[in-house]
């Protein structure tokens, strides 16, 4: 006769559940979704296409929010009866297995979904907009860039997440000396914000002929995507647009016009650059967003700068060389922030980062503000 005791990791799950019913409120959710499917059945709908679209995608995501709630109900109800069936007289090892399957399925989905339900800032369920710049090391440091772009675009392979290269720029050895691309997912900034700041790498450089041991930095900003309809008023004069011929590694013509696009502005000197699109038209467009962007955290981080100030308080920003890459002398990856830490670089750098943004979002949230 098979024992299975999971009333205590039940029990547990289950107060879990209670908590992350009681933050998303399953009747407000309900009522959304009662108004968005009154606004989509409209007949003129799409005589506006944007908003169409953003009312179907809304309707969507909390459609796909309350199934998941009701899916989780009826499936810890089932693992109880799971628990039973192995657990009566005619149990066997297939049903034993099962249970022990579907504990842990569950345990990691209610805990990315009270994760997800501390993503409650200004700007979390924005699309985030990801650069990233090859810092000191060298050669080394602009390998470091690309496979750090590596490993976040793998990272929203996994989960299902679009993303658009809108921008890079290749060193002349070998790696990048900046990316720049946009993950259009729900909740993908407050999700890829905790990644920000300064990233440092250990390993022995293949790029060093006496296979010395190399330190590098890439830094990563992530700012939320506004919108379009968003008032942050950029004047033509404050602005410089340069055009030119988008190219791939090696300087090869990938375009055989002046599509690419370059903004500066003037008064930051914040500078965007977008090849991915095109046409000029549509690259301009791209490369104002990402601008308007960055000069909308731009404007946060000086409000919160001045608040620090009035404090008396000047201490660093938390993201400051937040994460360590170890590959030698010994295998590991550890946020310095958070102090969760792997010993598989290679998982991690092929797009295994749940551990450290769900450690990131929960320590974000418990932090000292300044």
């Amino acid at each position: 006769m098979i024992d299975l005791d999971y009333s205590e990791q039940i029990a547990a799950l289950r107060a879990t559940f209670g908590d992350i019913r009681s933050v998303i409120d399953i009747d407000r959710l309900k009522s959304d979704i009662e108004d968005l499917n009154g606004e989509a059945g409209m007949p003129d709908l799409w005589d506006d296409t944007e908003h169409a679209q953003k009312v179907t995608s809304a309707l969507s995501h909390r459609q796909s929010e309350l199934a998941k709630i009701e899916s989780i109900e009826s499936r810890l109800d089932d693992l109880e009866v799971l628990v039973g069936m192995a657990n009566d007289g005619e149990g066997d090892q297939e049903s034993a297995d099962e249970a022990a399957t579907e504990l842990a399925s569950l345990q990691k989905l209610l805990g990315a979904l009270e994760v997800q339900t501390l993503l409650n800032g200004e700007f979390d369920e924005r699309n985030a907009v990801i650069t990233i710049r090859a810092g000191a090391g060298g050669v080394d440091a602009a390998d470091f860039a690309e496979m750090l772009l590596r490993m976040y675009l793998r990272y929203a392979e996994q989960h299902n997440y679009r993303t658009s290269v809108l921008d890079i720029s290749y060193a002349e050895e070998a790696g990048i000396k900046s990316a720049t691309f946009e993950v259009d997912a729900e909740y993908a900034f407050g999700t890829l914000s905790v990644e920000a700041g300064t990233h440092r790498l250990v390993r022995m450089s293949p790029f060093n002929s006496a296979g010395k041991r190399q330190t590098s930095f890439a830094a990563v900003e992530v700012v939320p995507l506004i919108e379009q309809t968003e008032s942050i008023e950029v004047p033509d004069n404050d602005i410089r647009v340069d055009v030119f011929r988008s190219s791939g590694p090696g300087g090869q013509s990938v375009n055989t016009t002046d599509s690419a696009v370059r903004i500066t502005h003037l008064p930051t000197g914040t500078v965007v650059s977008c090849q991915n699109e095109k046409s000029q038209i549509q690259n301009r467009a791209a490369a104002m967003r990402v601008l308007q962007s960055r000069l909308l955290v731009l404007e946060r981080e000086k409000e919160a700068a001045t608040k620090k100030e009035l404090a008396g308080n000047i201490t660093a920003s938390w993201g400051d060389q937040m994460r360590s890459y170890v590959l030698a002398p010994y295998q590991m990856v550890k946020d310095l922030r958070t102090n969760y830490e792997v010993n598989n670089p290679s998982n991690v750098f092929d797009g295994d980062l749940d551990g450290f943004i769900s450690a990131g979002i929960r320590w974000r949230k418990t932090a000292p503000q300044d």
